[in-house]
């Protein structure tokens, strides 16, 4: 598979377009690119490098009005980069960097999370509360699988808690080997199942890379080669997934895989109200002041937080909102939408 031969002469082509000449230069090369992508299309048909490299095509042909009929050339020769810190030191496999140099400006990012209850923050910034007893996609995409299997938080209760999570990176020609990182209930390693702390062998193997925060409670696991960064934490008896992807990768996905509650949250079947019903296992007003030393703004975590309380009797509970809400002002790109009133 030749792609990524395609996506260097393309970048050769368009680094140095500049001022009102630009649009029809522009059009030749992406039509270039698009029949470089053609011409190994047969030996690239399971790289998603390839397929990513077809998607983005059509999107900047549509973008920038490109007939799919015109003239193609040959890229132009550039000349040698006055630095080291040309286009010819670029890793494939920092996604951030080669998106900017595509693209001209830096990429987009979603924030998704699933906390207590639990709880899911969708990538659209819609919130529920899920039964979701047993195990659910939270993730199902061209890059990543993630799948989160719940319990009921306490005996003869409808409320369910997240007490496994399975994470799937998936094979990416010249970064990474498919990776599978899985934690349950006091057991929240800082490696892969395989042991390994990266991507292995391969040449961008450092752009999947899991960092402990705190020891069998907190882990980040940085995923460069897709610009995504995924937070997995244990509060009390509870697991949490918080994500930031990249809107391409966040998106990548086909309409068979369209069970996935970070895409469209949890099936109207299995959503439960936060309002307090019946007799709790904490008193609401108990609830209420526990959640607020850790959560002083009555949003949507706030909100869960009283109902995790109530529902579970378990304290803890407070600090998995409070986690959760930590994530997401690392991870939200804006920072105006961390809050959300319902």
């Amino acid at each position: 598979c030749k792609i990524l031969r395609c996506n260097s002469e393309y970048v050769a082509a368009t680094l140095h377009l500049r001022g009102p000449e630009r649009g029809a230069a522009f059009c030749t090369a992406l039509r270039s690119y698009s029949l470089c992508t053609r011409r190994t299309a047969r030996t690239c048909r399971g790289d998603l490098a390839f397929h990513s490299a077809v998607h983005g095509i059509e999107d900047l042909m549509i973008q920038n009005n490109c007939s799919k009929e015109g003239p193609t050339a040959p890229p132009r020769p550039r000349p040698p980069a006055p630095n080291a810190r040309g286009f010819e030191s670029l890793d494939i496999c920092d996604y951030e960097r080669s998106f900017l140099y595509k693209h001209g400006r830096p990429p987009g990012f979603q924030h998704c999370a699933a906390f207590g209850d639990p709880h899911i923050r969708t990538f659209h910034d819609d919130f529920h509360t899920c039964r979701v007893e047993g195990s659910w996609p939270l993730l199902d995409n061209d890059y990543l699988f993630v799948q989160a299997t719940s319990s009921p938080v306490a005996k003869g209760s409808n409320a369910t808690v997240t007490s496994k999570l399975t994470i799937i990176f998936k094979n990416m020609k010249e970064c990474i080997d498919q990776k599978v990182y899985q934690a349950e209930l006091d057991n929240v390693p800082a490696a892969f199942q395989d042991g390994s702390v990266n991507g292995g062998a391969r040449p961008g193997g450092s752009s999947l890379a899991i960092w402990e925060r705190s020891p069998g409670r907190h882990v980040e696991i940085r995923a460069h080669y897709i610009g995504t960064t995924i937070a997995v934490r244990q509060a009390g008896r509870q697991l949490s997934f918080s994500i930031r992807a990249a809107e391409e990768v966040a998106r990548a996905f086909t309409e068979e895989q369209d069970l996935q509650l970070c895409v469209g949250g949890c099936p109207r079947s299995q959503r439960l109200s936060r309002s307090p019903r019946g007799r709790g296992r904490v008193p609401a007003e108990t609830a209420r002041a526990l959640c607020r030393e850790m959560l002083p703004v009555e949003d949507v975590y706030f909100q869960s937080c009283v109902f995790d309380v109530v529902t579970s009797g378990d304290a803890n509970f407070t600090m998995a909102a409070h986690g959760a809400l930590e994530d997401a002002r690392l991870f939200l790109p804006d920072a105006e939408k961390l809050h959300i009133f319902q």
